[in-house]
Order: C-alpha cells, then structure tokens, then sequence
C-alpha cells in the first residue's frame, strides 16, 4: 500500500473512532464522518438538536477538518479538546507533515509543526 492509502486510512480511523464516542448531553445530536477519497477532504461534523435555556436549537457544525494536500495533513479545522495534530503524531506522522492551516500563514513558522 503506498504512503497516499496510508495516510487516507489513518485520517479516516481517527475520524471514525471519534465519531463512535457518543454525545454526553444529546441523543438526538449525532457525530457524522465524511470522507472525500477523490479530493482527499476528511470531515468530522456534529449534527441534531440540542436544548439550550429550555428550547431546542439546530446543531449543525464541523468538529473537525483535514485535507491531504502534497503528502501533508493540512488541518483546516480543530475543535477537539486534545489536539487532533497530537493524534496525527501517535498514528505515525511527523510534525513536518501537519500543517495547522487554522493558523495565519505567517505564525506557522512559529509552531512546531509544518509551515505549509
């Protein structure tokens, strides 16, 4: 399997195992993976209804967002708790290969990872 399967298979297990955790204050809010294989897009998204000060209000955002862009991880969006480039790391990867693209261009020098 070359590096390209690899890297897809691994976004997309983190991603899946995120999703399986249930959502602590909701059943009707749901935890969606969307994988692109074609455009190497992976997303993680929350989705349902949610009550808040006694009425119910739509859940509809991305949690997470990676795209594999010319053999890096490009994090577009991270709204974990623990870090999803920390997960990248365990799975393997680099800190050269992950890009935190929620990051203004001119600080990612400054961050331990990847500039782009």
């Amino acid at each position: 399997m070359d590096t390209r399967d690899n890297d897809r298979e691994l976004v997309e297990r983190i991603l899946t195992d995120y999703a399986s955790i249930p959502y602590p204050t909701s059943d009707a809010l749901h935890t969606q993976t969307i994988f692109d294989r074609t455009h190497d897009r992976y997303v993680l998204m929350n989705v349902g209804w949610e009550q808040n000060a006694g009425r119910k209000e739509r859940v509809y955002y991305p949690l997470i967002q990676i795209d594999l862009i010319d053999g890096k991880f490009w994090i577009q969006h991270d709204g974990t708790d623990v870090g999803i480039a920390k997960e990248l790391e365990r799975g393997g990867i680099p800190k050269t290969r992950i890009v935190l693209a929620f990051r203004e261009p001119e600080v990612r020098p400054y961050t331990e990872y990847a500039a782009g």
